[in-house]
């Protein structure tokens, strides 16, 4: 049976989530402005709440992948291969598209499937930009190995 990889601290999954979806409404806001002509605050409003709701969804969907991943593999997140990553961010993406249709459809009072074209075309670019994210958040704050007290005192 594989050991139990380190998992990121809390507080290091809230800086984790914070940086993802501050950079996420810098880049995603306008461009969804621009081809959804909604203005901007009804625009800035609505990806804001949809932030609220991808951090919420991303501290839950992405600690539950990094256990059940490490349980299975014994590898830490931080080791992750680049198809892996293509699957988490796809799972991602799925789940937080079940989770944010119904809100852009009554907050900007498209039908199901304009708002749905809309939601895709959020998702795919979250999509890329949690790919590259992810990776470059991994690189820049690599996940601690337990030292021996830790693991002996856990025991």
């Amino acid at each position: 049976m594989p050991h139990r990889p380190s998992l990121r601290s809390l507080s290091d999954r809230i800086r984790q989530i914070l940086l993802f979806e501050l950079g996420g409404l810098l880049l995603i806001t306008p461009p969804f402005m621009w081809l959804s002509g909604v203005g901007l605050g009804e625009s800035f409003g609505l990806m804001a709440t949809v932030a609220a709701i991808a951090a919420a969804w991303n501290g839950l969907y992405n600690t539950g992948f990094d256990l059940v991943e490490g349980r299975i593999t014994g590898r830490a997140a931080d080791r992750r291969g680049i198809a892996l990553r293509c699957a988490q961010a796809l799972g991602f993406e799925f789940g937080l598209l079940l989770l944010t249709l119904p809100l852009v459809m009554a907050w900007t009072g498209m039908d199901w499937q304009t708002a749905l074209v809309a939601d895709i075309g959020l998702a795919l670019a979250y999509v890329a930009y949690a790919f590259v994210f992810n990776l470059a958040y991994d690189r820049a704050f690599p996940i601690e190995p337990p030292t021996r007290s830790d693991s002996v005192a856990s025991h």
